[in-house]
């Protein structure tokens, strides 16, 4: 391919970006048009997705139509281009284009349009992980939806028997009623993390006593470390944070659950607030003795569904949302949340939260 001159790069370069402008203007008024006519108000997501796939069909269109006045190698080009956003919009994100050779003359050189071929093979291959990311989550929210389900529908089954004895009776309705608890916890969950992907959450950041937050949650779960034994280790400093009380309450509320679900009988819970950086940062950290987490686990254990032990989490009641829930959480206050543990060793969550 030979080396074009700066006048038409430049122009080919415009031409690119008007076809753009007008697939995704015209994609903008034809949408907005259409919704008005139908009086449907699309969710943002499902609107961007409209739009976007629309813009890329019109931007096809266009360079179609001045594609044979281009230069027989650009209009290669652009066919190959509009091939591969073509497939992006139908689904198929296994697109890897050719950024094309380079040539030689005092200096390396490339095509004008690697940055445009890059930034599509950049968009299929953040696609095709978006793509994978959903069904796991598809397939995820069915298995956590399914078993229980399928616990209710076959002791509901077996409850049929008239000959069944009472005490039967009572403890496949004791199950029944766990299953559909914990069906509860995760709509409760999902929705949760629905509301803070969409930023809707109301966010009412105030400043408070993040020492009192933590010893007033400690004691609410007080029943629960104490039928297990648990010797309840806690040491906190005087520290006011400014965040939203009822969103961290939930931070706190999830680790603590989690210390308390994996501590054994007789254990030990260590929970502990400290501040850092000459007072700049308040650290909390909860440590319990549990059988810890492996090292595999760790990189993932915040995200959603991930369970380290999913039988043991599936026997607890835990759903792989509640760290998820806490990590956002976190984010959202402009801190971090992170793990540290081995296998046998327990596990130990610090969070930093900026005082300020």
């Amino acid at each position: 391919m030979k080396r074009p001159g700066f006048l038409h790069i430049a122009a080919n370069v415009l031409l690119v970006l008007v076809a753009l402008f007008i697939g995704w203007t015209a994609a903008y008024y034809i949408t907005g048009n259409i919704y008005s006519a139908i009086t449907w108000e699309p969710h943002g997501l499902t609107a961007l997705l409209i739009n976007a796939t629309l813009g890329f069909l019109i931007f096809g269109m266009v360079i179609a139509v001045v594609g044979p006045f281009l230069r027989p190698d650009e209009h290669r080009y652009f066919m190959e281009m509009i091939e591969a956003l073509r497939r992006i919009s139908g689904g198929d994100f296994h697109v890897n284009l050719d950024t094309g050779p380079s040539e030689r003359t005092g200096r390396q050189w490339q095509h004008p349009y690697v940055q445009l071929v890059d930034s599509i093979n950049d968009m299929a291959a953040n696609l095709k992980i978006m793509e994978e990311l959903r069904q796991e989550f598809i397939s995820n929210v069915s298995h956590e939806i399914g078993s229980p389900l399928t616990s209710i529908s076959g002791f509901a089954r077996a409850l049929r028997d008239e000959n069944m004895d009472r005490e039967q009776r009572r403890r496949y309705l004791t199950i029944i009623e766990t299953e559909c608890v914990r069906l509860s916890r995760l709509s409760d969950n999902l929705m949760k993390l629905a509301v803070l992907d969409s930023a809707q959450q109301p966010f009412h950041p105030a400043r408070y006593r993040l020492d009192k937050q933590l010893i007033s949650l400690i004691l609410t779960c007080e029943p629960q470390w104490e039928a297990k034994g648990i010797d309840m280790d806690v040491d906190t400093v005087e520290a006011e944070i400014r965040a939203d009380e009822d969103l961290m309450s939930q931070v706190w509320i999830n680790l603590i659950h989690n210390a308390i679900k994996f501590t054994p009988q007789g254990g030990k819970i260590t929970i502990s607030l400290v501040l850092q950086e000459s007072g700049k940062l308040a650290a909390v950290r909860i440590a319990d003795t549990g059988p810890g987490v492996a090292e595999e686990d760790r990189t993932r254990i915040f995200e959603r569904f991930y369970k380290a032990d999913r039988s043991r989490n599936r026997s607890a009641g835990g759903s792989g949302l509640g760290l998820s829930i806490a990590h956002k959480i976190v984010e959202m206050h402009g801190g971090s949340i992170a793990l540290s543990s081995r296998p046998g060793d327990g596990a130990e969550f610090t969070v930093l939260l900026p005082l300020e």
